[in-house]
Formats: structure tokens, sequence, C-alpha cells
């Protein structure tokens, strides 16, 4: 897992560090900060400023920097344009998804720096048909016999949140994000 400026992975790191967990649908997609480059195979590179539709909220924490509307703007990966051709080719970043429309998502959203932005790597789970793990990763869409491969060889020694409700909805998630609140309550005692 790349490294995030916040922990990112279990369910207790979601409810310490983020400020909403939601359930969303890029609706539109426009893109931005682009940088050009004098030399390489790549003529520009952009982001893409991605709206979201909140389908449903999951929690939110009880001094949330921000409120969540109905619908939220976020940064996400854009594409390469390369010089030869003019050729489009998705970014992506390690290990997770590009955030893409016609998808759905689970999000552990923060706000910083006057934006939203995914609290980290482990924060943004595909969840396509309210399934966790289920939908685009990494600019692909999976099949669930894709994901049920990359799980049986991938997930030994994950005690991420998303491998807690693989395969499962909404309530699952609460479940696993009520746990949490209530063992940090305990904690704190």
């Amino acid at each position: 897992m790349p490294s995030d400026n916040r922990p990112s992975l279990t369910a207790a790191d979601w409810i310490t560090n983020a400020d909403h967990v939601v359930v969303a649908t890029p609706t539109a997609e426009q893109d931005t900060n682009r940088r050009n480059f004098a030399k390489g195979a790549i003529q520009y590179q952009t982001d893409r400023a991605v709206t979201f539709r909140t389908d449903k909220l999951l929690w939110s924490s009880p001094r949330p920097r921000q409120q969540i509307g109905k619908d939220f703007d976020m940064v996400s990966a854009g594409w390469n344009v390369y010089r030869d051709n003019g050729k489009r080719t998705k970014r992506t970043t390690a290990a997770a998804p590009r955030l893409e429309p016609d998808h759905t998502y689970l999000l552990a959203l923060r706000w910083t720096s006057g934006q939203w932005a995914v609290l980290g790597e482990g924060a943004a789970v595909p969840f396509d048909h309210h399934t966790a793990g289920q939908g685009e990763w990494c600019g692909r869409t999976l099949s669930k016999d894709d994901v049920a491969r990359g799980e049986h060889f991938s997930r030994k020694g994950d005690h991420s949140l998303e491998k807690a409700v693989h395969g499962q909805d909404e309530q699952a998630v609460i479940r696993e994000l009520e746990r949490a609140v209530t063992e940090s309550r305990a904690r704190e005692r």
C-alpha cells in the first residue's frame, strides 16, 4: 500500500481521520490542472475535477470540518497525452479506484485545504451494486470473478475495512464503523 498522509485502512482510521463516509457516484468530470512537458513521450498530463452525487451518508464525525452536500467535487487522477500521436491514456493512483462516472464508490472523505479529498488509498472502495470490492479499480472494471481471484492471492494479513466488508453492503460498513466508535470510546475511559 502506498504511504498516505493519514492512516486510511481500518475502520478505526476512518472514524479517527475522516469527516464523512459516503456511498457516492461520479456524475461529471472535467480536465483540470494541465501540466505541459517540454521533453519525453508525454506532451501533457491532466487531473480531473469530478462531481459526485452523495447516494448515502453512512457516518459523520461528531465535529466534521465541513458538512457534505447532496453533491460534492473532488480532484482525481486524469490523463496522460502522448506527444507522438495525441493518444489519451488513463492515469491512475496506486492500489486505488480512478473514480469514474458510471461506477459507485465507498469513500472516507476529509475536508482539507478547502476541498474534499479521499482520506487515503485505503479509503476509496469500489462499490458497484452496493457491494464492497465490486466495480472500477485502477481504471478497470472488475467482475466478481476478477475480484475473487485477486482476493485469493492478495489479502493474506490484510486487516483493512475493505477486507472486513468485502462482498457486503452498506449495513456491514455501518456495523464496522460503529464497532470502531465503540472500541475508541472504551479506550478513552
